[in-house]
Order: structure tokens, then sequence, then C-alpha cells
């Protein structure tokens, strides 16, 4: 009986250490928060891909911006090749006038059209308009002549755009004849304008 009682006393004793253990261990309420709002990532924008434009000719001009993109060129002309101008010689002959007459022949507008175009690529440049005369008559209408027929055709070049001030005129009257004046057909080709550039 004394051993009951103390298998007892022990088994009690171990229930309540039990009961005693397992009530301090029991599962505490996890006091949660609510959760942060989630701090918004910095957006950023992809970088964009450079966009290269064609450039066909490899000068450096994107074909967008190149006048000639089948032709290296400068950024000066346009993106295509420099080319050299060469300077006209302006020795033209073939303006000519009738018989005693400072009007000029309608033949001679196309020629002063071209020379007109080609003066103005060089705007600077100053030109001599030589008139000539046959020698028909008086050498003294002859240069009167001559000096008219320049001014003619100084008139007509104005008119086409040429700054009076580089367009300067002279007669010579019959003194420097193209051909021979014993011929009308050499005659023809006295009664001219010559132009020279100064």
């Amino acid at each position: 009986m004394r051993n009951f009682k103390s298998t007892f006393s022990i088994f009690a004793i171990a229930i309540f250490t039990a009961m005693v253990l397992f009530s301090s261990c029991k599962p505490k309420k996890i006091i949660s928060q609510a959760p942060a709002a989630p701090v918004p990532a910095t957006v950023q924008e992809a970088p964009k891909a450079a966009v290269v434009e064609a450039d066909t000719d490899g000068d450096g001009i994107p074909d967008s911006k190149d006048n000639c993109p089948n032709k290296p060129g400068s950024a000066v002309n346009g993106g295509c090749p420099e080319t050299i101008v060469s300077e006209p010689t302006f020795n033209y002959k073939n303006i000519l006038f009738e018989f005693n007459s400072s009007v000029l022949k309608t033949s001679s507008y196309s020629v002063l059209d071209e020379i007109a175009r080609e003066m103005k690529k060089f705007p600077s440049m100053s030109f001599n308009l030589n008139g000539h005369s046959s020698a028909e008559g008086s050498e003294q209408r002859n240069m009167t002549l001559s000096i008219d027929r320049a001014t003619a055709v100084k008139s007509y070049l104005v008119t086409a755009g040429i700054n009076a001030n580089n367009l300067i005129t002279r007669g010579f009257g019959e003194s420097t004849p193209l051909a021979s004046n014993d011929t009308e057909s050499g005659r023809q080709l006295n009664r001219r304008v010559e132009i020279r550039k100064r």
C-alpha cells in the first residue's frame, strides 16, 4: 500500500507538473500587423535603342538629309560631292546686229540668256562688252553704232539680272574687224559685240 501511495504521489506530481508545463507552453497568439503597403518601385523607362539611319554612301550624312544619297559628299554641299566649277572664258563673239542698227537680232537672245546664266555663277566678276561695226559709213557713225550695240547688250543682261556695275561698255567702231569688209558675209560678222572677262 505504501508503494501504491508512493507511486500514486509520484504519478500525481507528474501529472500536475505536466499540466503546469503544458499550460505555460500553450501557443501564444501571434499579433500580426497589417502588411506595409508595398513601396512603388521607381518606374524607369527602358533606354530607347538609338535609331541608326541609313547612310548608303557612307559620308556621315543620313540618307534622309542627303541630297545625293548614292554619292559621298560634304554637309556643306547638302551631302553631294563638291564640283569644281571651271571659270568660263566668256569670249562670246556671235552677238550679231543688222546693218546700221543697234537692235539685237532675235537669234542673239538664246546666246545672251546662256551668258547671263554663266555670269550669275560669278557675281563679283566684271566684264567688258566690246561693240564693233563693219566699215560701211563714216568712222564717227561706226564708233557711235559700236557703243550703242554694246549698250544694247548691257541692257539685255541687266534685265536678265546681271549687276550693271559689273558690265563696262566700250566701242571700237570699225577698227578691229573679225572678217574682211570686202564681202557681205564678212561685214555681217563684223557687226557684233564681244564679251570678255576683265
